[in-house]
């Protein structure tokens, strides 16, 4: 499988150097790792060349699986192979930032044993680590669903500071008359339809996972458990994506209301000033015989008409709220 031509930014790769750090299932406590494939978690990041040779050497990885486990970029899927299950996911590497790093963890299930691929970590790998040996999560397949439940609650972190986001966007858009919130709208909301892609993604892997999935009957509950979990993080970004549509619509409301009563003032204007045109206009021409030209209170008369009509005008225009 091959990563999509336009996918998200994946977060840089770690300079500290690989590692394969392990911990017994039952017990929850970390071992040197040197083979075991049964009863142990084994985690690699970052993992050599040599390291993978060795992990290759232990455990019956399926080629294809490793290939998207090792392809930068890989979008998140899942797949049931004769040797074990198979599912990768892909999230954000800050979510509390908001911005569009993403980190990915591969997760291969065996019957007694479960392998985990990265890059640099995750945020849900680092959280699971420390619940092995728990009651909870003492199985491979219980590993897997706290690994994509953690995952999930990186997509309500993420959403939670998107709205917040989109919440001062709005407040700016009706406390500052002159902000132009345009390029940050829809620069939160690429993000957000990113992070409704990748949603689904691990939703859609979920469920597959689940679907393949061949161990107890409560695996298959947390499977679905988990795939709500997706369903509804993808649920709350599209809510708020259509929030940020309405707040866009509202922006653009209000500049053309603005836009608006700047042209009634403008015409306004422009009325008070058209009959003091005409009259100066009248004035102006050059008739011999104008009686106002030559009487004595001729200009007196002339600026009483232009205040006159320009206050009566400008009067009637407030009164009646056209100004």
């Amino acid at each position: 499988m091959r990563a999509a031509p336009h996918g998200p930014r994946v977060r840089p790769r770690s300079t500290i150097p690989g590692m394969i750090r392990a911990k017994h299932l039952a017990t929850g406590q970390s071992v040197s790792w040197t083979g075991q494939t049964t009863g142990v978690w084994v985690d690699a990041q970052e993992a050599a060349p040599e390291e993978l040779a060795r992990l290759q050497a232990a455990f019956p990885l399926h080629r294809f699986a490793l290939e998207d486990a090792l392809e930068p970029g890989h979008w998140s899927r899942a797949e049931q192979y004769p040797e074990h299950a198979f599912i990768t996911v892909r999230s954000f590497a800050r979510p509390a930032e908001a911005d569009d790093f993403t980190e990915r963890v591969s997760v291969f299930i065996f019957p007694d044993a479960a392998l985990t691929l990265s890059s640099a970590g995750t945020q849900a790998l680092t959280a699971v680590w420390e619940l092995v040996g728990r009651e909870a999560c003492n199985t491979p397949a219980e590993i897997a669903y706290e690994l994509l439940d953690h995952t999930a609650e990186t997509f309500f972190t993420l959403a939670d500071t998107l709205e917040g986001r989109t919440e001062a966007l709005e407040e700016r858009v009706f406390r500052d008359r002159r902000a132009q919130p345009v390029p940050e709208i829809f620069a939160v909301k690429h993000l957000i339809s990113r992070a409704r892609r990748l949603a689904g993604d691990a939703r859609e892997a979920a469920a597959l996972l689940g679907r393949h999935a061949t161990g107890s009957p409560a695996d298959l509950v947390r499977y679905r458990d988990v795939q709500d979990s997706f369903t509804r993080a993808g649920s709350r970004l599209d809510g708020l994506r259509d929030f940020l549509t309405g707040v866009l619509d509202l922006h653009l409301s209000l500049q053309g209301q603005r836009m608006n009563e700047v042209m009634r003032t403008l015409t306004a204007v422009s009325v008070i000033f058209l009959p003091l045109t005409f009259l100066a206009g009248v004035w102006g021409m050059n008739f011999q015989h104008m009686p106002e030209l030559r009487w004595p209170q001729g200009y007196a008369l002339a600026w009483s008409s232009f205040v006159l009509i320009g206050v009566g005008l400008a009067y009637s225009f407030r009164r009646r709220g056209w100004w």
